[in-house]
């Protein structure tokens, strides 16, 4: 008992408990601080861990260093020893005296320990997993592919082996269903749905897949289902050199279907010897008891990665799904992502407002499921994706971002997430922001309708060429891309920039537009505009100007006014081009003002990435066969 107070008064006479508590302080403020600088200069992610280690290992040295020298009149040196009477004196002192110093580096020690936990909190995989309230940005949300150091792999489309070809969709859907199992493993990077299903049908090297998709590992097989009777083969290759490095076939009832995904994506991690991250593998995969509502569930998949018109059909079969099994949390978020998407569709189609009861009921719908399905079980990403764009749709800007993260903070891979964050960002203004999402979505899934909200959030942040380049992208990835996308954005970019030649050219390339363009009249049209006279104009052809026809013809009071009024109504789409550079200057004109002002954008000006800031997104800087590496 004696040496032990001995050593403790020891230590408060080399005053390393002052030291520690001082230290403990200053390390507190030091990582705040260092977070505000790291957002404010856009830092790279390593450097909140870095300075965060120095902290941590800096605290057992300056004990160190406290308890060998002291600091005198005559500088710094080593401690003298202490005399017995010394040490006699600090023990012989009421409590009162000896406690505040170990209380104090207590203290010291409490504030470094909180802000270590608090900067994991704010950079680990799982910051947050619920929509309520901002969420911090995933570990690898803007991180670099390239730079990732995880194993990277891909499932490819298996091959439908049953005698009935219309059970294509149950095999495309285990391979969905294999791929979410997958990603669910935060050790590797997992390429996603949409590159991947490029390759469906398709007789390609496989190191060429691996090389287009920028994966090392690639995942393929066949599903034979007859009956209740099921088999899956699968097989791991090295798309390095082609090589075979795991392969198993499956032969079971329907019944295991779930058992076999867990299994597989078990198998697939033990081979790659990385960590699935949780102790009960059955946690990768949420199953549901009523195996109809399941295929119900797959048909609905399948129908919904179609689009267009079987986007309503997809909505139907996930209701059929739930009707069957209300608590199975998959189905309740496929719901929420069909139903919103129905209502794009719906305004797509129409270029029109379908009245705002029906936007009200088809939100309310979205949001409803959007909610169960994360109440049924918290893991489910997708859903927190749906109810961002339910919230996006409905102007709730905080809202929607807390969702988009908490979807990020579940799956920092999830493409869509960060596709839908980009494109909320920019329907508000913040275009250096929406880049950096889009950059990622793309850089994780270098798909067309990636590419083309790249495309759009760099020419919202007056990036044109760079813009041109991602849409030039894309068309060369699908030449046949409708008319609301790729070809159609280029061309309203060169249009936008007064490059009517070279928007004629693309736009021709649209089946069915040159024929529109040469009877319209459109060099009789872009000779009018370049004669730079709205009066110029017939009467016929005055109403149908565009906003940016307005501002090239020198009528900003016009163009203000459309802006503000958009022929399809109040929608969320409408803000999706108010932020481009051309309408610079009319942004400060009362009636667009008002415009934005009733969308809670009162006074926002764009958030543009400064000129010496820019850097060509990593997807963007390769040839197209090593897009997505």
């Amino acid at each position: 008992m004696r040496s032990h107070q001995q050593f403790l008064a020891e230590m408060k006479r080399r005053k390393v408990f002052n030291v520690a508590a001082v230290y403990g302080a200053t390390a507190f403020v030091l990582l705040q601080v260092a977070d505000i600088l790291k957002e404010g200069l856009r830092l790279p992610e390593s450097f909140m861990p870095f300075i965060t280690a120095v902290t941590l290992l800096g605290f057992p040295l300056a004990l160190i260093v406290a308890w060998a020298f002291e600091v005198t009149p005559e500088g710094v040196k080593r401690t003298d020893e202490a005399t017995p009477d010394e040490i006699e004196e600090i023990i012989s002192q009421p409590m009162s005296k000896r406690w505040p110093a170990g209380l104090a580096a207590l203290v010291g020690l409490g504030a470094l320990l909180a802000g270590a936990w608090w900067v994991g909190t704010r950079t680990g995989p799982l910051a947050s997993d619920v929509p309520d309230g901002p969420a911090a940005s995933a570990r690898l949300a803007y991180a670099d592919v390239s730079e990732d150091p995880r194993p990277s792999i891909a499932v490819l489309p298996f091959v439908n082996m049953s005698a009935d070809e219309e059970q294509e969709y149950f095999s495309d859907g285990i391979t969905e269903e294999i791929l979410n199992v997958l990603a669910k493993i935060q050790e590797l990077r997992v390429a996603a749905r949409t590159s991947a299903f490029a390759f469906k049908g398709k007789q390609i090297d496989l190191r060429t897949v691996g090389d287009s998709l920028g994966v090392r590992y690639l995942i393929e097989g066949s599903v034979r289902k007859a009956g209740n009777e099921l088999r899956i083969t699968a097989q791991l290759i090295d798309a390095a050199d082609g090589s075979h490095l795991w392969s198993d076939r499956y032969d079971r009832t329907l019944d295991n279907v779930f058992e076999i995904q867990s299994e597989i994506a078990e198998a697939i991690a033990a081979e790659l010897r990385v960590p699935l991250g949780m102790d009960d593998p059955s946690g990768l995969v949420t199953p549901t008891a009523d195996l109809e509502a399941y295929d119900l569930y797959l048909a609905g998949r399948s129908r919904l990665r179609e689009r267009g018109d079987n986007v309503k059909e997809a909505t139907r079969l996930f209701e059929a799904a739930i009707a069957r099994d209300s608590m199975w949390a998959p189905a309740w978020a496929a719901l929420a992502e069909a139903t919103e998407i129905q209502l794009w569709y719906l305004r797509t189609q129409t270029f029109s407002n379908p009245g705002q009861d029906v936007i009200d009921a088809e939100l309310g719908a979205a949001e409803r499921a959007a909610r169960r399905a994360p109440e049924l079980d918290p893991g489910q990403a997708s859903a927190y994706v749906a109810l961002g764009n339910v919230l996006r749709d409905r102007f709730d800007w905080t809202g929607s971002e807390a969702a988009y993260q908490a979807a990020l903070a579940l799956d920092p891979d999830n493409a869509e997430a960060h596709q839908q964050l980009a494109e909320m960002l920019g329907a508000i203004g913040r275009a250096s922001d929406a880049v950096r999402s889009a950059a990622r979505a793309t850089a994780l899934d270098p798909a067309p309708i990636r590419l083309n909200i790249l495309g759009w959030t760099l020419s919202l942040d007056d990036r044109y060429e760079e813009a041109i380049v991602a849409y030039e992208r894309g068309i060369l990835l699908d030449p046949d891309m409708d008319l609301e996308n790729l070809r159609f954005n280029l061309g309203t970019l060169y249009f936008d920039n007064r490059r009517y030649d070279e928007t004629y050219d693309v736009w021709a390339t649209i089946p069915g537009v040159k024929e529109e363009l040469d009877q319209g009249g459109w060099e009789e049209y872009v000779a009018l505009l370049e004669g730079g006279s709205f009066d110029a104009f017939p009467d016929s052809l005055k109403a149908t100007l565009s906003p940016e026809a307005l501002l090239h013809l020198g009528e900003p009071d016009l163009a203000a006014s459309q802006l503000a009024n958009p022929p399809g109504g109040d929608w969320i789409g409408s803000l999706y081009r108010v932020w481009s550079p051309v309408f610079d200057p009319v942004r400060d004109h009362p009636a667009l003002q008002a415009y934005m002002a009733a969308h809670s954008l009162a006074g926002v000006t764009p958030q543009r990435t400064p000129v010496d800031e820019r850097e060509l997104p990593s997807v963007l800087r390769v040839t197209p066969s090593e897009a997505g590496s």
